[in-house]
């Protein structure tokens, strides 16, 4: 395992943020090995010098656009407008809510606490239980990461050497899936949690048509619906970056937010700094794991997991296997982005000596490490939803193994059936 891997474990038992524990680890191996302090200096700087990595930062703000800027509730105004006679539309709405914020801002929290503050406490309302509700945000949430564009995809495509536009085009299709998953899970459970309505008894269709005229809502939520288009529809046309798209993406939610005046200059400052003390953590953990990368390529792990693997098996599907077995339970005591990071350093160079191509490992790595979100004791989205949503753990436990289940089904599909991440090539 080498001294830096011992010296990592180390700092994460004692519970050293991950940040510093990969960065201390680092140092460490580096003193051993007598390496000057300023070579580390280097390497960090050149991890976040990265111009695919300044799509992170902006995404970010887009979301944080999207999210105080009120644009997500348009979104979601339109979309009970349209399923408003559907029994259970809610709970539909949520999990397109979900995808479609997912488009934009790439990140599995944000999504959970952007849609949970605005449609939870509406379900509570209709009739749905709390647990549910949280669970339900909970679980669409893993649409964020894995519908494109994607943070983690982009920091495995950075850290791997794999183009990112690849692996949005390759996540496409299992986000596809994920989402017509969550519909038929929130279809199922249907009869279970939803009992009588909280209020005055108005059906949906009556209180979205009480808020707003339907045409009213159309034309409200028309430059939103651009907003995926204009991202997507850039990258893959070839007119722009990822990078590039992030930064449209911020240019033109933020338009859109001042024309409508749903978002005021004195507002600004605020997007701003949420969106600058989020990137700066993620921007730190790449920076501090880009230092223990550097350390454990000099002491060879990555060639050493290699060939274990090899020894153990030539089987590539056994050592897939093996891998989200791996995967799963890195995913349930590591943050996401430094998951992705370490793991994608570790595995990949294994991964293509058993012929697996690295954008369909990419799509294994993010989709199996996300589903630590919803798996103590880091969940993520869960410890998010239920504060978010004002539900307890206990609540949300009923509910929240079937969208779990879901995701896990997701994976193996995944895994035994690459074309659906491979199609394009």
């Amino acid at each position: 395992m080498g001294l830096v891997g011992i010296a990592l474990l180390f700092f994460l038992i004692v519970g050293v943020p991950i940040g510093i524990a990969f960065g201390l680890a680092a140092l460490l191996g580096g003193n051993v090995a007598q390496i000057p302090l300023e070579t580390f200096a280097s390497v960090a700087n050149q991890a976040v010098n990265s111009f695919p990595l300044l799509a992170i930062p902006l995404f970010i703000l887009a979301g944080q656009i999207m999210s105080q800027g009120k644009i997500v509730k348009q979104l979601i105004d339109l979309s009970e407008m349209l399923l408003g006679k559907v029994r259970g539309s809610l709970g539909y709405v949520t999990v397109l809510a979900s995808a479609f914020l997912g488009a934009i801002t790439g990140s599995s929290v944000a999504t959970v606490s952007a849609i949970g503050s605005t449609v939870g406490e509406k379900m509570v309302e209709k009739g749905y239980k709390r647990g549910y509700v949280a669970s339900l945000i909970a679980g669409a949430g893993l649409l964020g990461v894995l519908i494109p564009p994607s943070i983690p995809l982009i920091l495995y495509g950075a850290t791997v050497g794999v183009s990112v536009s690849d692996l949005f085009l390759a996540s496409m299709i299992p986000g596809i899936i994920m989402v017509l998953i969550f519909l038929i899970t929130h279809r199922l459970m249907l009869n279970r949690v939803l009992g009588e309505p909280l209020g005055n008894g108005e059906t949906e269709a009556e209180a979205a048509t009480k808020i707003r005229s339907k045409r009213k809502t159309f034309l409200g939520s028309i430059p939103a619906l651009f907003m995926p288009v204009i991202i997507l529809g850039g990258i893959y046309s070839g007119l722009f970056t990822p990078t590039e798209a992030a930064a449209v993406a911020c240019l033109y939610g933020l338009i859109i937010a001042l024309v409508a005046r749903s978002l005021k200059f004195p507002d600004l400052s605020r997007v701003f700094f949420i969106s600058a003390v989020s990137s700066a953590a993620i921007l730190s953990i790449i920076a501090f794991s880009n230092m223990f990368n550097f350390m454990i390529t000099l002491e060879q792990i990555p060639q050493t997991i290699a060939e274990y693997a090899i020894s153990i098996t030539d089987n590539k599907y056994i050592f897939i296997i093996l891998v989200t077995i791996i995967l799963f339970i890195v995913g349930m005591f590591m943050e996401t982005n430094a998951a992705v990071l370490l793991m994608g350093v570790l595995l990949a160079p294994a991964a293509i000596q058993f012929g697996i191509n690295p954008i369909h490992f990419g799509i294994i790595l993010v989709t199996n490490i996300e589903i630590g979100l919803l798996t103590p004791p880091m969940a993520a989205n869960i410890y998010v939803s239920a504060k978010v949503n004002k539900s307890s753990l206990i609540e949300m436990l009923p509910f929240v193994f079937w969208f779990l289940g879901g995701a896990v089904i997701l994976l193996y599909i995944i895994v035994f059936v690459p074309s659906l991440t491979t199609w394009f090539l």
